[in-house]
């Protein structure tokens, strides 16, 4: 994706959303790191007083950046207040809007905020939506319970593989999870194939974001972008 299409995308999507005393949660990945970046930029010349938002990272890749360029963090006491969460997607299905997250491991700090925040905000080039979901599903499970999972999930006709390192050893998520990528022959219905994910004891969330944001932002090939609502 051409990045200047990108940080445009980025630099609409500051101007016309942050706003100077907001609690801000903040998603993981390469485009929300980015989008900080624009933020610092762009908040002087917008007049925004940096002082008076409080960021809520789902990482410590993203609150290492954020405290790199000197903004406030804030806790989880806070979630219940968020005004507005900017995050990425790994796939979106490009007519029912439902998302296959948690690439990066944060699915569920991500979920979290994604259903407290007051509006949510999400950027992605025109790559990322397609008309089919077809990535493997990541789902965090409890290290006890991978074994069950795994055979619950294959019960399913589902592939589930725990996702390592280049050395071979679990990845484990900041939470002290394990993600086990699973791949479907086919998603049909993924809001009730997320439900049931979930009902597997064990499972801690799911990378199946069924529950709808308030707007996606697609940067498309040509230099343009399109912002499109609920």
């Amino acid at each position: 994706m051409n990045t200047i299409t990108m940080t445009r995308m980025l630099e609409s999507a500051v101007y016309e959303h942050v706003r100077d005393g907001m609690i801000i949660g903040l998603g993981s990945g390469r485009t929300v790191a980015a989008l900080l970046d624009v933020l610092a930029r762009m908040s002087r010349s917008m007049g925004i007083d940096m002082a008076s938002i409080r960021f809520i990272p789902t990482s410590l890749q993203i609150k290492m950046k954020a405290e790199e360029l000197k903004m406030s963090i804030g806790d989880e006491s806070l979630i219940p207040s968020v005004d507005l969460v900017f995050d990425g997607a790994d796939q979106i299905d490009a007519n029912s809007l439902v998302m296959i997250k948690g690439g990066g491991g944060a699915l569920l700090r991500e979920k979290v905020l994604m259903y407290a925040a007051k509006k949510v905000v999400i950027l992605a080039d025109e790559s990322k939506y397609v008309d089919k979901l077809t990535l493997p599903i990541p789902i965090e499970v409890v290290p006890y319970a991978r074994a069950y999972v795994s055979n619950m999930l294959r019960s399913m006709y589902a592939e589930p593989s725990v996702r390592v390192n280049d050395r071979g050893y679990p990845i484990m998520t900041e939470n002290g999870n394990i993600i086990i990528d699973t791949v479907f022959s086919s998603i049909e219905d993924p809001y009730n194939l997320e439900h049931r994910l979930k009902c597997i004891p064990g499972v801690v969330e799911v990378g199946l974001f069924s529950k709808a944001a308030d707007l996606y932002y697609k940067a498309r090939g040509d230099g343009r972008f399109d912002v499109i609502g609920r």
